[in-house]
């Protein structure tokens, strides 16, 4: 398979600049898998395709504070530091710009609290680093950093928290879970009220859910690991659906990729570890019997992994049916559900 087969036209008046309020009237695209058939609806409509016994998969990873603008202790130089991973106390990965200016063992200072040195390169082009500071580090990161919206909005952002599910909970995520900016807290409580399990697991969404794909193969591509948790409780309730034949309905490709990353015969484990899993047309789903998702970046590995779920020519011409329909593309736009 070929990058250009993941291709789609957009203008770019459809790529959504602001939130939706509120937020469950956002549209919402309803897709047959099978056939292909298309519905046109209303994100507060979810509750007519959910039923009692689905299990629904939320991602609670919180977005963190993720860009520190410091300067180089030796020179005053201005240089950026966009962090991606941590892995451990004081470590990350990160992406530094201008790069050059990050050669190994270049100290950077944001402020009187908290530094970094650089210790080594990544293999993607970025900077592991260690912080000192005094305190805790993410509360010296929320007052000093700042949340990066991806660079295809171009608005300012009044309200954060519009930036954050609403059930947002465990920090270190570089980018929402857009799929989840719908659900609204009443619709939360609604789904339970329902009879519909509302399960979470963590992904922090780093460079492998949105580093471009740059090989013409797409097969040559290689993604990026990012840190999962699973909780007992979680996979015990998806393990119980499967086991009844109830559909698991996952809200966001950061939920799939999770899931099918400890996905075996119908089952999956508790535990917390790395994915770095790409999924593409092809592969053979383990979990999930739907998913939640908005609509992605042309030639993206988000759009991959859908096309794997509904097959690439039905969700090319879902995207063709949203541009002509005028649907809002992207972090802030319109969402489907694919059951």
């Amino acid at each position: 398979m070929l990058l250009s087969d993941f291709d789609y036209y957009l203008p770019q008046q459809l790529i959504a600049q602001t939130p939706i309020y509120p937020r469950n009237y956002s549209r919402l695209l309803v897709m047959d898998r099978q056939t292909g058939e298309l519905t046109h609806r209303h994100f507060y409509d979810l509750f007519d395709y959910v039923t009692e016994g689905d299990t629904l998969v939320f991602n609670d990873t919180r977005v963190i504070p993720a860009r520190l603008i410091g300067c180089k202790r030796d020179t005053g130089a201005k240089i950026e530091v966009f962090l991606l991973t941590q892995l451990n106390d004081r470590e990350w990965e990160v992406l530094v710009k201008p790069g050059k200016k990050a050669k190994i063992g270049v100290k950077i200072d944001f402020g009187p609290e908290i530094s970094c040195e650089v210790l080594r390169h990544t293999d993607f082009g970025g900077r592991v680093v260690r912080f000192d500071y005094e305190g805790v580090f993410f509360a010296i990161l929320d007052r000093l950093g700042t949340t990066p919206l991806p660079p295809y909005i171009k608005e300012q952002l009044n309200d954060a928290e519009r930036y954050q599910t609403v059930y947002a909970k465990e920090k270190g995520s570089a980018a929402a879970p857009t799929a989840g900016l719908h659900f609204t807290r009443e619709m939360m409580e609604e789904l339970q009220k329902r009879g519909v399990n509302t399960v979470f697991i963590t992904l922090h969404v780093g460079l492998g859910t949105f580093r471009p794909v740059s090989e013409t193969e797409i097969t040559n591509h290689k993604m990026h690991r990012e840190y999962y948790s699973i909780p007992g409780e979680t996979a015990r309730i998806i393990n119980e659906a499967k086991e009844r034949g109830k559909r698991v309905i996952a809200v966001g490709t950061t939920a799939i990729r999770t899931l099918e990353t400890v996905g075996r015969e119908n089952r999956i484990q508790a535990g917390t570890g790395w994915t770095g899993i790409f999924i593409y047309p092809g592969y053979r789903f383990q979990v999930i019997d739907g998913m939640i998702t908005n609509f992605h970046l042309p030639q993206s590995t988000l759009l991959m992994l859908v096309s794997a779920f509904a097959g690439r020519e039905h969700v090319l011409q879902a995207y063709e049916e949203a541009v002509r329909s005028e649907y809002r593309f992207f972090s802030f736009g319109d969402a489907m559900l694919i059951l």
